[in-house]
């Protein structure tokens, strides 16, 4: 079996997208220093500060736009399009949460938005605020969100293939069982533990 960078290429080529197929999502919690990750990542990749609320958040940003130009990743600010021009971010992440104040947001033509979703309704209402792209998450079970029940192979794919925005797997998808994403119709992984150096090419 392949590894989860190669897992997430061969859903992109399946898919026929042309958006990044690994999503790395910084966590303060489980990936404090999230810069040793963004600078593993093949190019191509994009990465998504989070870290909402954290001491020292536009100076990491300006860490990863750094690693970002280094490396041909595309970083993308969780909830703040004044600190993502600052930095020159290629975009902005909205979580759930955000959707619906951000209707009435426009965005920059060439940014990328992507957005978090964990049902049928918030994946429309990322279509409505102009998202690229959906995060939609749990798909298995996660240190992430232990309190949330997983979507599960079936419903992450029956709500994949009806969405009306390209969707990335998102929740406890690493190397291992990668696999069943498989004719799912999503278009790339994102993570925060299986994308750190030690496990993206682990088999």
């Amino acid at each position: 079996m392949g590894t989860l960078a190669e897992a997430a290429a061969s859903l992109k080529r399946a898919a026929g997208s042309t958006l990044p197929a690994l999503v790395l999502m910084t966590d303060e919690a489980r990936l404090p220093d999230p810069l040793p990750a963004a600078g593993a990542l093949p190019a191509g990749s994009a990465v998504i500060l989070r870290h909402y609320g954290a001491p020292g958040r536009a100076a990491l940003a300006r860490h990863l736009a750094a690693i970002a130009r280094r490396r041909g990743l595309l970083l993308l600010v969780g909830e703040d399009p004044a600190l993502a021009r600052c930095v020159g971010a290629a975009g902005v992440h909205l979580p759930e949460r955000a959707l619906r104040r951000a209707r009435a947001v426009r965005w920059r033509g060439d940014w990328l938005v992507t957005a978090a979703a964990h049902s049928h309704a918030s994946l429309h209402a990322a279509a409505a605020c102009g998202a690229d792209a959906v995060l939609l998450s749990p798909v298995l079970a996660t240190a992430s969100h232990p309190d949330i029940r997983p979507l599960g192979p079936r419903r992450f794919a029956a709500l994949a293939r009806t969405s009306p925005v390209p969707v990335y797997a998102l929740g406890g998808i690493d190397g291992t069982h990668a696999r069943i994403l498989r004719g799912s119709g999503a278009v790339g992984i994102a993570g925060i533990g299986g994308l750190i150096p030690e496990r993206l090419n682990r088999p």
